[in-house]
């Protein structure tokens, strides 16, 4: 796995921090100095986090387990959209409804309507409402799809969460804490990072610096997958020879008739009386 490379993050912009006077104290281990006004973050310790979370996001991928992206800032919603989609994994990019993870049944049941009036339009129910009717079904179809659209294929709680800005996705945190999940994070100056699993001090206004630090894990959950599809292709390659074996073992012995088996028993009998006779 390639490590994240100093001058990129740098180019990018991750090292611009916020106004000091909007500082949080407990990102000081972050903060390598101050520049008219401004904490500049500490690229060096960012390039370590990073690596650190690709690490940790492939061994997730490795077990084929889903990791859900969370961006609702108007910055980084379409990056984070475009890359979690390129892995297959889900992402709210709009407003984060609230207990989606505390709540998660009810959710599911939301999805379950948006497939059910889906087919409806399919098979023909549309044509028996009134326009009214199919009108109210279409918007609420389409508001589903706005807030839960990304995630229909989340099947079961995710493994762990993203996050870019935990202050404005700080609901989105709480519930990941409440229910144990770790969450991956890119934490500003003006962020607490005590709650975050695996932080990531960047930039977290700049599309740019969300995007190369994307970049990073994304590559990473890519390899865990190409592991585990590695992994598949290996154990059904070695269950296919014991399959043979067991059908062989398992195949019926010829069916002998009744005629043929006294033919054989009397073939027997007088080889025996020839030989006892020598």
């Amino acid at each position: 796995m390639p490590t994240t490379n100093f001058e990129d993050l740098l180019e990018a912009g991750c090292h611009f921090g916020h106004l000091k006077r909007k500082w949080n104290p407990a990102m000081a281990p972050y903060i390598f100095m101050e520049s008219n006004g401004i904490h500049i973050i500490d690229l060096h310790k960012t390039a370590v986090k990073i690596d650190e979370a690709a690490a940790a996001m492939r061994q997730i991928a490795k077990t084929g387990k889903k990791i859900l992206f969370v961006a609702t800032k108007k910055q980084a919603k379409e990056v984070v959209a475009e890359k979690a989609s390129l892995v297959g994994m889900p992402y709210v990019t709009e407003r984060w409804p609230g207990g989606m993870l505390t709540n998660f049944p009810t959710i599911r049941k939301a999805i379950k309507k948006m497939t059910t009036i889906d087919k409806m339009s399919n098979d023909g129910t549309f044509s028996n409402l009134s326009k009214r009717e199919r009108l109210q079904i279409t918007r609420q179809r389409a508001k589903l799809e706005k807030n839960l659209g990304s995630i229909v294929d989340l099947v079961r709680m995710p493994a762990a969460l993203f996050v870019v800005d935990v202050m404005k996705e700080q609901i989105a945190v709480n519930e990941a804490k409440r229910l144990g999940i770790p969450v991956f994070a890119i934490v500003d100056t003006n962020s607490n990072p005590n709650n975050i699993d695996f932080v990531i001090p960047a930039n977290d206004d700049a599309t740019k610096s969300i995007s190369i630090i994307l970049d990073a894990l994304v590559a990473a959950i890519q390899e865990g997958q190409e592991e585990l599809k590695a992994v598949k292709m290996e154990a059904e390659n070695s269950e296919e020879p014991q399959i043979h074996e067991k059908r062989v073992r398992g195949a019926k012995k010829p069916r002998v008739h009744k005629e043929d088996e006294v033919a054989l028993n009397a073939n027997i009998a007088d080889k025996y009386l020839k030989d006892s006779e020598l």
